[in-house]
């Protein structure tokens, strides 16, 4: 079953545009006025990291859940570097939870005067009498939400108490402080939320939903002019992900997030502090786990525009048009090997000769969260509707195997990955494919012309990422030799990001090609993605191809020909700030073509 969500004005623009909403394959999407929008989510730069507001010493500051992992790391880190005096720490057992003396004694050792509080954030009556109970010569002047429980199961197990579990501390604790503060000056109020609740996270639903409500309040805060934070936090090696089990934190691996250390959250902490949005991601993600997700068509929509590796799209019928290409006596062994490798990224072995087909997915080590996860995958790879029972009702890779191949029917009449525009007997030359990398974030055709359309300035600040000392690269004076008198200028920032896996190159030949050489490859994998043709399809074939590329006033261009048929080809202009390429259909004049 596939669940979406569509948020809609009330406009008949947007009305209209419902059947186009449904059609798309972004599990949330908003109309407004008749245009579609998608989440993604974004890098976000802090200017000035030094810009967040302080705490005021004389004033409390209340961490709920302060006595678990994460809110005793944040009440050290409050007293150490932010000169926080007065904390009111809570917990539903208190002072008798587990270090709660030694961190009143290490707080202590540092100028800060701590208590710790038996309250439950979600009785408001509770809440409520405590908050009034702090001493007006210190009043409460920020509010950090760190109290949550995890009680993970697949949704047909999340019964009532499940849910409540789950909801109460996190939402109705939420709930009670915004109300109950909502009159009081406050410098900040923090929401400790989940990346679960912005890119989804198996068996957490309940948890993924209590905080989705944490993020809209942040939002509802800022609206109405209150201060508010909602912070969606990747894995910690502390707190709630420390009791997670080897598969489930190699399940989160293989999605892309990592733990962070200790370090790296307190530092995210700050830097938030400085970034004045409603909404912030900290998270630690693997750019590989991400791009190994997005060759499969299984990377969730909302982090798409975080991988800069060609995606293979996945469509339905995909699986038969690739068998519709072989002799069907070679189906079997094509089946087999699609749902093995599968298999295999579920259980995180290195390839699919490291499963045995004949052995039942139970003694593999599945559990109920990897049945969703293979069902997932082999859906974007196959374009099939399969069962949520998949693995239940075929209980090895042999017998997954063969039911996809049993499903799969007339692929010898399977219709091409994509429709490419036909041309005419007068048009010499038609473009049907397109690539373009640009600087301003321009990663297509249609980013450069939204660009052009909204007429964005595409120049930027230095990139961090190339190993250079900005600060000494920068001198005003325009005639100091081996300086730069601008900090700004048109860069591709993700033109390190070369993915040499996907295309079969050593890491160390990346290394060493020129960065345009590497995009030219980019760029002409997407353009011909575009076009609807298989990359693979051109190597070692006579197809006509013509590649150039500009180096500063010099270019280089090569054309290969087909005799009088049609050629069928990859054109690639580049710059020393850009590459634009492009898939072409040209109508032979001559059989002499150089």
């Amino acid at each position: 079953m596939r669940f979406g969500v569509v948020d809609l004005d009330r406009s008949a623009a947007s009305a209209a545009r419902l059947p186009d909403a449904l059609a798309s394959e972004d599990p949330e999407l908003a109309v407004r006025d008749g245009v579609l929008y998608a989440p993604r989510l974004a890098r976000t730069k802090v200017e000035d990291q030094d810009a967040r507001k302080r705490i005021d010493p004389e004033g409390t500051v209340l961490i709920t859940g302060g006595t678990g992992g994460l809110g005793m790391l944040v009440a050290r880190h409050l007293a150490a570097e932010h000169g926080a005096r007065h904390l009111l720490l809570t917990s539903r057992r208190g002072a008798a939870s587990d270090g709660a003396a030694e961190l009143v004694e290490v707080l202590a050792e540092l100028g800060c005067e701590a208590r710790i509080a038996a309250c439950d954030a979600a009785d408001r009556a509770d809440l409520a009498k405590l908050i009034a109970g702090i001493p007006e010569e210190r009043p409460l002047t920020a509010v950090v939400h760190a109290a949550g429980v995890l009680d993970d199961g697949v949704i047909p197990a999340l019964d009532g108490e499940r849910l409540r579990k789950v909801m109460a501390p996190k939402v109705d604790g939420a709930i009670n402080l915004d109300e109950l503060t909502a009159d009081l000056d406050l410098s900040q109020f923090v929401l400790f939320s989940s990346a679960a609740a912005i890119v989804g996270s198996p068996g957490q639903a309940n948890y993924a939903a209590a905080n989705a409500f944490l993020d809209a309040l942040a939002h509802h805060r800022r609206a109405r002019g209150l201060p508010g934070t909602a912070l969606a936090w990747g894995s910690w090696d502390r707190g709630m992900a420390g009791g997670l089990s080897e598969a489930d934190r190699a399940r989160a691996e293989r999605l892309g997030v990592t733990a962070l250390s200790d370090d790296e959250g307190l530092a995210l902490f700050d830097i938030a502090g400085a970034a004045d949005q409603p909404l912030l991601v900290p998270v630690r993600l693997d750019a590989g786990a991400l791009r190994a997700q997005a060759r499969v068509g299984v990377l969730p929509a909302v982090l798409q525009g975080l991988v800069r590796s060609r995606t293979r799209r996945a469509s339905a019928g995909s699986l038969a048009r690739r068998l519709a290409a072989v002799p069907e006596s070679e189906w079997p062994a094509i089946v087999r090997e699609l749902v093995s490798s599968h298999v295999a990224a579920v259980l995180g072995h290195g390839s699919a000769d490291d499963i045995d087909p004949e052995r039942a997915f139970q003694d593999l080590g599945f559990d109920s969260l990897g049945a969703i996860e293979l069902r997932n995958r082999l859906i974007q790879a196959t374009g099939m509707r399969l069962p949520a029972t998949l693995i239940f009702d075929h209980p090895t890779a042999a017998a997954v195997a063969e039911f996809l191949r049993s499903q799969v029917g007339g692929a010898e009449h399977a219709a091409p990955l994509a429709r490419r525009p036909a041309a005419r007997t007068d048009e010499p030359i038609a473009i049907v494919g397109m690539s373009a990398h640009y600087p301003g974030g321009v990663r297509s055709p249609d980013d450069l012309w939204q660009l052009v359309a909204e007429g964005r300035d595409a120049i930027g600040e230095f990139p961090s990422d190339r190993g250079w000392d900005v600060e000494r690269l920068y001198d005003p004076d325009p005639d100091h030799p081996g300086t730069s008198y601008t900090r700004h200028g048109g860069f591709l920032y993700d033109a390190a990001e070369f993915d040499a896996d996907f295309f079969s190159i050593s890491r160390r030949e990346a290394l060493a090609m020129d960065p345009q050489q590497r995009l030219l490859l980019q760029a002409t994998w997407e353009a011909l993605e575009a076009a609807g043709i298989d990359p693979g399809s051109v190597r070692g074939t006579d197809t006509g191809v013509f590649a150039g590329a500009m180096y500063g006033d010099y270019g280089l261009a090569s054309m290969g020909g087909a005799g009088n048929e049609d050629v069928e080809g990859y054109l690639g202009v580049g710059s020393a700030g850009s590459v634009v390429s492009g898939v072409w259909r040209m109508r032979s004049a001559s059989k002499d073509r150089r």
